[in-house]
């Protein structure tokens, strides 16, 4: 069930100094998925620097603009760019989009000490031991699998969604702009790092406090494969938002919105 959660605001922050001062707001760390660049987050980044707080959009390796070969990428590259993004920050919450929620997942194992919470979108909640693709499995309704092009399997290379799927998978609600910047920036993305799997624990990982933003008219990750997702960790802290995979880019502001809301403090 969806929780409505009162929104704090950079007016009641001003309102009460004292009080902002004493609850030092944690800095927020929005990892991006598959097949996307950290660019898709700026919008709703925007939003959150304007609620007051320090948001980082770290780019994943052979992601968006970053010149990592497909090759040379793998999950712990991912988690270590995270890592570098985070410096020695005392305090974050873990933002995980998609495929970013297992490497938010990851970094939190790392980190555990420093990471406030973690709130995924639309995101891959892994147990320890899963990856993204066996995550994936059990999703026959995802339009992933109807469009998933690969040149080179035996060899995994880069996958691609095909041209005349990228919108009705990630992002069927985007404005005609965006879905244009979409098929124009969708990059092939590194196989072997899907199929890693995460490897957790009770103690650190299972001790960070969670939330969820679940899309209602998701293809990427279907509505009811979040749900189980969410079941399955026990969250209770949950918004939903009726769009499709992308909401950073179809809906922005309700992401951060929502994001502010759920996160565990």
């Amino acid at each position: 069930m969806p929780i409505n959660l009162p929104r704090r605001t950079l007016l009641a922050s001003l309102a009460l100094p004292g009080l902002a001062q004493a609850q030092a707001r944690p800095t927020l760390v929005l990892v991006h998925g598959a097949w996307m660049g950290a660019a898709v987050w700026q919008r709703s980044a925007a939003a959150l620097t304007a609620e007051g707080f320090e948001v980082l959009t770290p780019e994943l390796p052979a992601h968006g603009a970053d010149p990592t070969p497909p090759e040379a990428a793998s999950l712990e590259a991912y988690v270590a760019a995270v890592l570098a993004a985070m410096g020695d920050r005392p305090a974050v919450v873990l933002v995980g989009h998609s495929f970013g929620g297992i490497v938010a997942s990851a970094v939190a194992e790392r980190a555990a000490p420093r990471v406030q919470g973690l709130v995924y979108v639309a995101g891959y909640v892994p147990a320890s031991g899963e990856s993204a693709y066996a995550l994936s499995q059990r999703d026959p309704d995802s339009l992933v699998g109807r469009y998933w092009r690969q040149a080179d399997p035996a060899r995994y290379s880069p996958a691609s969604i095909a041209a005349e799927g990228i919108v009705a998978t990630f992002c069927a609600d985007c404005s005609a702009e965006d879905a244009q910047a979409l098929v124009a920036r969708h990059r092939g993305e590194p196989v072997p790092p899907l199929a890693s799997p995460v490897s957790l624990s009770a103690a650190r990982f299972g001790a960070v406090p969670k939330a969820y933003v679940l899309t209602t008219q998701d293809r990427t990750i279907t509505p009811a494969m979040q749900r189980a997702m969410i079941r399955s960790a026990g969250i209770t802290r949950v918004a939903e938002l009726p769009t499709s995979h992308s909401p950073m880019l179809s809906a922005p502001e309700a992401l951060a919105r929502a994001i502010v809301d759920v996160m565990p403090r």
